[in-house]
């Protein structure tokens, strides 16, 4: 071996190695101060709302990192790479909305009814029948929407891999042993520290998320030359679409809605689709719910989630701009033949400055665990108060509870694993699908049916029966599968059961039509039992 490679190569070791001390220090950080904020749980209101004394800033904080997902840091620039537009950004617009209906909606009867896990809310105002549908979509919806995001857990051992070995072939066990790592190390410490573990550590991952986007987008301008390339390699700034046309006027109006409601990122979608979409995670989710059940009152908590919204905003059109600017940079050095999934990490691995790039993978990694503990802890106080309590230990006290909430931590861990596996095994078999659209996707096909159901319950008294509520739930899942045209590969393709003339309608508008037929199927019955305060 030459001189030169040697160089070269202990060059890359000592690079790695720094690396490798920042992500060690930050994992070590993040699992020490997770164990410490958890230390004096001793109850299952301690586990699962923190005593509600977090304050509202915490609660800001965390709920940023648990919508800034990994999914998010590296598929949102996958969208601004592969688009080279800010349409993504518009569905911002229906998040702003969605927080302001949910803080004087929902928030007030939360706190009202003293409830843990959020579906108690439907056994007071329907029944037992009810809370144990929406609490079972809820963990079967979670498993998997998680699931599919900590598949981007292993993408970054991908990239590694092929950092260290060009050419050698992709497995999926590069994939598994990412997913691995990230999921039991975030698994140990929500067991530990409960809710108080997550927004805290949440706290820390949302700072590191923010300080790593700006650091991204400053080195890029950097490497490319300033804003002057990307308008040279756009040839304008109108040729970077901000908005995405609704209306087609040149087309007859069937022709012109089919294609509307068949685009993700328009304004409709924005305005309707996208609202509702946020209003079923934000309001009848109970890993988000959970977080704004920690604040002190009804008051801090409504701000919390309002700005929040407007949070949103700088950070979706900042993710998109990193990929636009990868787009820029790569039209320029030749772009590497990869996934679209696997850009921006491809960037992080080979073109990060050393230090640096230890810096930004921990913030990857840092979206990851904070939207992984957060799920961890609402699946598990979910299943506690809701299945284990009521059905299986009705008399468990304060320890057995917390027991069997850190023993359920543990298994939905499990569990997470093994879904991020299987979508990794899709992303080998097709390395073009993206990773937004399938984690949202998944919401959108259960996640109407619950806000339908929660909406009947918050904006009437006497409207909906709890056996009825059941069929309504399942009617409005079924109605996204048939009326979404949904098809899923390998199993069925429900657009095969639709006229030739029904359109094709884009996910953000699968929650919308979940929830309208729920609401449609549940509003004819009456509510046979009389809202009462749940007795703890």
């Amino acid at each position: 071996m030459s001189l030169s490679h040697l160089t070269l190569a202990s060059a890359s070791f000592w690079g790695v190695f720094i690396d490798a001390i920042v992500v060690l220090f930050y994992f070590m950080m993040i699992i020490v101060l997770g164990l410490y904020a958890g230390r004096n749980n001793r109850t299952l209101e301690e586990f699962a709302l923190g005593g509600k004394s977090i304050p509202w800033w915490a609660v800001l904080a965390s709920i940023v990192a648990a919508e800034t997902t990994a999914a998010t840091f590296l598929g949102t620039p996958a969208e601004g790479y592969k688009t080279h537009a800010f349409f993504y950004a518009q569905l911002a617009i229906g998040t702003v909305l969605a927080r302001i209906i949910i803080a004087y909606t929902f928030i007030a009867p939360y706190y009202q009814y003293k409830v843990k896990s959020i579906y108690e809310f439907l056994t007071v105002r329907f029944g037992a029948a009810t809370k144990n549908t929406a609490s079972a979509i809820f963990l079967f919806t979670r498993i998997l929407g998680i699931g599919v995001r900590l598949y981007l857990g292993g993408l970054i051992m991908v990239v590694l891999w092929h950092y260290f070995y060009p050419g050698v072939p992709t497995t999926l066990s590069h994939y598994f042993w990412g997913i691995f790592i990230i999921t039991l190390i975030t698994t140990l410490y929500t067991m530990v520290g409960g809710i108080k573990a997550v927004v805290w550590t949440d706290l820390i991952q949302a700072s590191l998320m923010i300080g790593s986007i700006v650091i991204s987008i400053w080195l890029l301008l950097g490497r490319i030359g300033g804003l002057s390339s990307v308008q040279e390699v756009f040839g304008s700034w109108e040729n970077l679409k901000w908005i995405q046309s609704d209306w087609d006027s040149t087309l007859p109006f069937g022709s012109a809605l089919a294609k509307m409601l068949a685009e993700p990122y328009t304004l409709w979608a924005a305005f309707i689709g996208s609202t509702f979409l946020t209003m079923a995670t934000h309001g009848t989710d109970q890993d988000m719910v959970q977080r704004l059940l920690t604040a002190k009152n009804v008051h801090k908590s409504r701000l919390s989630l309002i700005l929040s919204g407007f949070a949103d905003i700088p950070l979706a059109l900042a993710f998109l701009s990193i990929g636009i600017l990868l787009f820029v940079y790569y039209s320029r050095a030749g772009a590497p033949s990869i996934p679209d999934n696997e850009i921006f990490a491809h960037f992080i691995i080979h073109s990060m400055p050393v230090g640096l790039r230890g810096l930004i993978i921990a913030g990857v990694l840092a979206t990851m665990m904070g939207s992984t503990s957060a799920a961890l802890n609402a699946l598990a106080t979910s299943f506690t108060t809701d299945f284990y309590i009521p059905y299986f230990n009705p008399a468990a006290d304060d320890r057995a509870s917390i027991r069997a909430a850190r023993i359920a931590t543990f298994i939905f861990g499990i569990l997470m694993i093994g879904v991020g596996t299987m979508a990794a095994y899709s992303v080998l078999l097709n390395p073009k699908l993206t990773i937004i659209p399938i984690a949202i996707g998944i919401l959108g096909y259960t996640y109407g049916a619950l806000l339908g159901i929660f909406l009947v319950g918050m904006l009437t008294k006497t409207r909906g029966n709890d056996t009825m509520n059941v069929v309504a739930m399942f009617l409005g899942m079924t109605s996204v599968l048939f009326l979404g045209k949904v098809n899923l590969p390998g199993v069925i393709n429900f657009g095969h059961f639709m006229p030739i003339w029904w359109p094709e309608i884009a996910w953000p508008w699968y929650v919308f039509i979940g929830s309208m037929a729920t609401i449609i199927c549940a509003l004819p019955f009456t509510t046979r039992s009389i809202i009462k305060d749940i007795v703890h």
